[in-house]
């Protein structure tokens, strides 16, 4: 089984690690510290060369779409390997959503929505909407699942909405769903969801004031669309 410590020296990822720094490896070097052995015809790096080519395009950011069943398909990947490298990408995405302070950031552009919901759906395989309630100055107070599968005017209930919504004292909301497909582009649905939402919330006293929909690393603004 080849192990790192076979690769030839300059090629080590521990060596290069410590001489360079981690910003001087690879993504396949990075991987191939995480998953320390190869197998007996492939070294540590070449097997994470493989893990890589299996997301796909996406590299290191398509090792999220992978399940653990994914990895095991790939040989020399066991449950364990497979386990650790799933872990990774959960604690990646976690440094990144922790970035962004929540308390004492104001949800006051599409581009800080989007920023702080991106690596949490941008990989779902279903439609899912998150309601993210804020104060009068902008800042998040918290945020609830409202629905999922298909996100369209006869599904979301404005009732359960504004119900949480006034529980948590908000005064304004932000809407925010992810397109499966990767294309944010707003369909008629989400438009007419869309209106139905600010309508209610106008009777109430809590304003709709963005619905944000999240595509594979992009978005669209209903708000700066002028579709609000």
């Amino acid at each position: 089984m080849a192990t790192i410590k076979e690769i030839n020296r300059e090629n080590r990822p521990y060596e290069k690690f410590l001489e360079k720094g981690p910003m001087a490896l690879t993504d396949s070097e990075l991987l191939a510290i995480i998953i320390r052995t190869g197998t007996y015809d492939k070294t540590s790096v070449s097997l994470a060369e493989y893990v890589l080519a299996a997301s796909g395009d996406g590299g290191l950011a398509g090792i999220v779409r992978l399940s653990v069943k994914d990895l095991m398909k790939i040989k020399g990947i066991g449950q364990v390997k497979a386990i650790q490298i799933k872990c990774v990408a959960e604690l990646s995405r976690r440094i990144a959503k922790a970035n962004i302070s929540l308390r004492s950031t104001e949800f006051n552009s599409p581009a800080v929505v989007a920023g702080y919901y991106m690596e949490d759906m941008r990989y779902l395989k279903t439609e899912h909407l998150i309601v993210a309630m804020l104060n009068t100055k902008n800042c998040f107070i918290g945020d609830f699942e409202l629905s999922s599968g298909t996100v369209n005017s006869s599904v979301i209930s404005p009732r359960e909405l504004f119900i949480e919504a006034l529980k948590s004292e908000a005064v304004y909301i932000i809407l925010i769903h992810n397109h499966p497909s990767g294309d944010p582009t707003p369909s008629r649905e989400d438009v007419a969801a869309t209106h139905r939402i600010k309508e209610a919330g106008h009777l109430i006293g809590i304003a709709l004031i963005d619905h944000v929909i999240i595509g594979d690393n992009k978005y669209i603004s209903l708000k700066q669309q002028n579709l609000l």
